[in-house]
């Protein structure tokens, strides 16, 4: 016997994080933002990356350089890693707020009936 969802409750969709915190979130804590749209994996790779190049360009930038030239390579992995967290907040949310739409005239009709 399988139980079937009831007509007269439609499901509540969850709404993820606004993709505006998830950035924020992102500047001020490498690899966060990638966790707070569930991509743990994703986040660990990003976070691998900036170390490695940030390392990479500390041993080769000549002694003279400035900061952001002595570790170019792990600051560049670190402006992509928000972007690519704002990224995808933004289509999570986008895709929420459409099935959110995509219910709101089932339950008004529902309602009425």
């Amino acid at each position: 016997m399988s139980k079937k969802a009831s007509p007269s409750k439609p499901e509540k969709v969850s709404m993820p994080l606004h993709p505006y915190l998830v950035m924020a979130v992102a500047i001020v804590l490498p690899g966060v933002g990638q966790l707070l749209n569930n991509q743990q994996q994703r986040a660990l790779v990003f976070l691998f990356f900036m170390i490695l190049l940030g390392m990479v360009t500390m041993h080769t930038a000549s002694p003279d350089a400035s900061f952001i030239g002595r570790y170019a390579g792990g600051l560049a992995i670190y402006s992509l890693s928000v972007l690519d967290a704002y990224r995808w907040a933004r289509l999570r949310w986008e895709i929420a707020r459409k099935e959110q739409r995509d219910r709101a005239p089932d339950a008004s009709a529902q309602t009425a009936a």
